[in-house]
């Protein structure tokens, strides 16, 4: 019924919002990770992390996709995206689901 599905849409959105959340801290200087980062990195580390910035969407690009593809090519599973998101954020998932009852 009604109750089940507005369940269900509440455990989605939770887990597309935490999903983004984590990406968007992932410490690359287009996302506001990055800008985090460089802001608590001393001068000497924060310069060329900030210099990276007109890169990072490429570099986004290539360990979300062009990585998995070559990994594939070569015969071995490299999912960057699990490794850097999913496996945080399905952490943050379970504490979350668990402090609202769910």
């Amino acid at each position: 019924p009604a109750s089940h599905w507005l369940v269900e849409l509440l455990q989605n959105s939770i887990i597309i919002n935490v999903m983004l959340a984590v990406f968007n801290m992932l410490p690359l200087p287009p996302l506001d990770g990055g800008r985090v980062a460089v802001g608590l990195l001393p001068d000497a580390l924060a310069y060329p992390l900030a210099r990276l910035e007109r890169y990072g969407l490429f570099i986004l690009i290539a360990l979300i996709f062009v990585v998995p593809y070559l990994g594939d090519m070569v015969g071995l599973q490299i999912d960057v995206f699990a490794w850097l998101v999913a496996v945080p954020a399905n952490f943050v998932i379970e504490v979350v689901m668990t402090a609202v009852g769910l």
